[in-house]
């Protein structure tokens, strides 16, 4: 749902102009903004993106460029930096009135505010379940972000810090104000936010594999699905590994992610020879028809833990998330089969 993150004044209500493909055209009525201290050091034309969301970019950078948007009566360009206390005047714009979106249940909303690990004034941690995206679209009514806001529809500011993929559990950072947002992801592109992953993968996994530093490419199929493989013109990815057990045909790894790259753990995984176990892009379909055969339901990708520091206060933190009860199960029976041998 839309928030709004600064005082907000309109000259005049919005109005309804015109049909566009069964849906309205809404012309914005004059806005006079007051920028916040969460919005201090934002760019103008970053700041007019969140305010006027669903407003295509060229026609915020061409306001901008004519002089329409003023900040405390004067002119500005995209890239000027705002303070705390600026007037902002938007012009009126035209956007295409938004569809009603679903939205999500209660029960999936209590099963998220449930899985949130920690919380404070600045951020919030979840432990994502698998098979949920960390947010809509391709396809999806919602995701991990959306649920969060209509869970708490008095929060202003709601963002991810990061994303996991659909299937893949564990922890995600979500932040709570934009200074908050800045920081984290800042200390991510620093490489000062540790991430830990749990994978269960084919095969026995060799002491002497430690690390796997191989380039990775996105691609896409003749289907339109996208795909990652490891090419000698992708971008330089690396990822450090540590066996933490081994049963019959597979062996439970630790992934740590040094680069951020699409899929990098499976794809990394997948070109040791050991497949992520449940990787219907990564695994041949005899491994996965065989992971099927003692139950597997899930990729079994976990983000296990997390070590960064908090904004604001400068507290070191680590937390981790407990399996759910589908890699659970899996781990359960490979180790009574362990036993039974």
């Amino acid at each position: 749902m839309p928030r709004k993150p600064a005082t907000r004044k309109s000259a005049r209500n919005d109005r309804p102009e015109a049909q566009s493909g069964g849906r309205k055209e809404v012309r914005q009525a004059v806005q006079w903004v007051t920028v916040d201290e969460d919005n201090e050091g934002q760019r103008v034309d970053n700041f007019l993106l969140a305010q006027l969301r669903g407003v295509p970019k060229s026609i915020i950078y061409r306001v901008v460029r004519k002089g329409e948007v003023r900040v405390n009566k004067g002119r500005v360009k995209p890239d000027t930096r705002l303070k705390a206390g600026d007037q902002v005047r938007i012009p009126p714009v035209t956007r295409k009135e938004k569809p009603a979106q679903v939205e999500p249940g209660s029960r999936v909303q209590e099963v998220m505010e449930a899985a949130v690990v920690f919380e404070n004034d600045q951020m919030l941690v979840v432990n994502k379940p698998s098979g949920i995206a960390v947010h809509g679209g391709s396809g999806l009514s919602f995701g991990l972000i959306e649920v969060l806001r209509s869970a708490r529809p008095e929060s202003r500011f709601l963002e991810l810090v990061h994303r996991l993929d659909r299937d893949t559990s564990g922890l995600v950072m979500v932040a709570k104000k934009r200074s908050a947002l800045r920081f984290l992801q800042d200390e991510l592109r620093q490489k000062r936010i540790r991430k830990h992953y749990h994978a269960l993968v084919a095969g026995h996994w060799s002491e002497s594999v430690g690390r796997v530093d191989e380039p990775l490419l996105r691609y896409e199929m003749p289907n339109g699905e996208r795909r990652v493989k490891v090419d000698d013109a992708g971008k330089s990815s690396l990822t450090v590994f540590r066996c933490l057990a081994r049963y019959g045909g597979y062996s439970l790894v630790e992934a740590s992610p040094i680069t951020g790259r699409t899929h990098q753990i499976r794809v990394h995984c997948a070109w040791e020879g050991h497949p992520i176990a449940g990787d219907d892009k990564y695994m041949d379909d005899v491994s996965l028809k065989a992971f099927r055969s003692i139950g597997g339901q899930r990729l079994m990708l976990h983000a296990r833990a997390l070590e960064f520091t908090l904004p604001a206060t400068g507290e070191a933190m680590r937390l981790e998330a407990p399996y759910d009860d589908a890699f659970n199960d899996v781990l359960r029976k490979l180790e009574a089969r362990n036993r039974g041998q």
